[in-house]
């Protein structure tokens, strides 16, 4: 059974409001972890999705340096209430929430640094809602990484014993060639090297590169960027007695993976994720490298069409924070 010390609190922010996201926190009540979460959200949304799916959820009013009780009543969890200005409707986004959605990202990620949060867990949100209310957002992991500072977040996908990292995220696909660049590859491999070993007590990490390109290049007759820039990348780590091998065309490197290595560096989102999320979806949990503190999220969106239903599953979610446990134990 996974188990914190009191003191170890996991924030889990709930998202999109119109989406499934207040829902799924509702499986969080009366889980062997319950007393270190920390929902951050307008509670009121998810009394009414609780009453909708006659569902019983009550909350505690958590703030930070103040002592919480130590033992939860049936059914209720911490609560960093945020307020939304709007009436929030099932499967109806609107961007008039946007702004108090972004404002409990930023506290969650500055109590992250202070050390008030351990971790934090991202439940889904809508990137062209938060947009239309003027904010330039383009996801959780480019938000998170600006706000602290971080050069260079990895992106890795978890299911089972296969994990996909991404070195480009959300560009692009135009724009895919003139991200991965030697510099950029160079710091990849190694937060992906250095955080397997930190937070999944890998020894001596395996890890299997993607070609950018259809066959990874066919010697350079599909493309260069394998002989230019990927190949002379991986030697480098060769070199240094990294267990690393690549470039390897995407259409085979899954075949393996799971057997022959502990990650898998796709070069962009949809080379990597279509994977993964067939091995797993529902299941997976999306986890940002190269950060000062641990997140993670689930492997879906806000799935605007079954809000409300009793449809959605909460499996990613739970996965994502038995991880995040796991992670920071």
């Amino acid at each position: 059974m996974l188990h914190l010390p009191s003191e170890h609190i996991i924030a889990v922010t709930v998202g999109e409001p119109a989406g499934i996201g207040p829902e799924i926190c509702l499986d969080l009540v009366n889980q062997p972890w319950s007393e270190n979460l920390v929902i951050v959200s307008d509670p009121k949304v998810i009394e009414e999705r609780a009453k909708k799916l006659n569902k019983v959820i009550h909350f505690i009013e958590w703030k930070p340096n103040v002592i919480s009780p130590k033992k939860l009543p049936k059914d209720t969890l911490y609560i960093r209430t945020k307020t939304f200005n709007s009436k929030v409707i099932c499967g109806e986004p609107n961007h008039e929430n946007s702004l108090t959605l972004i404002e409990g990202l930023k506290e969650t990620i500055d109590y992250c640094l202070n050390g008030t949060y351990k971790a934090m867990v991202t439940a889904p949100i809508n990137k062209s809602v938060i947009n239309e209310a003027g904010i330039r957002f383009t996801g959780h992991t480019e938000f998170i990484a600006e706000r602290t500072n971080t050069n260079t977040p990895v992106m890795l996908l978890a299911a089972d014993n296969l994990r996909v990292a991404l070195a480009t995220t959300h560009i692009p696909v135009s724009k895919i060639s003139s991200h991965i660049t030697k510099d950029k590859l160079r710091q990849i491999i190694s937060i992906l090297h250095t955080d397997l070993k930190k937070y999944f007590n890998i020894v001596n990490p395996r890890i299997l590169v993607c070609g950018l390109n259809p066959h990874a290049g066919e010697n350079g007759h599909l493309g260069s960027e394998e002989q230019e820039i990927i190949e002379p990348v991986i030697k480098e780590f060769q070199d240094k007695n990294f267990n690393i091998d690549g470039p390897i065309p995407a259409d085979t490197i899954f075949l393996k993976a799971e057997k022959d290595s502990d990650a898998v560096l796709a070069m962009f989102h949809d080379q990597g994720l279509p994977v993964i999320k067939y091995a797993g979806f529902g299941e997976a949990v999306n986890i940002t490298l190269g950060l000062p503190f641990v997140r993670t999220s689930v492997d879906h969106g806000t799935a605007f069409d079954i809000a409300g239903k009793g449809k959605a599953n909460s499996d990613s979610l739970i996965a994502a924070i038995k991880l995040a446990i796991e992670m920071i134990v």
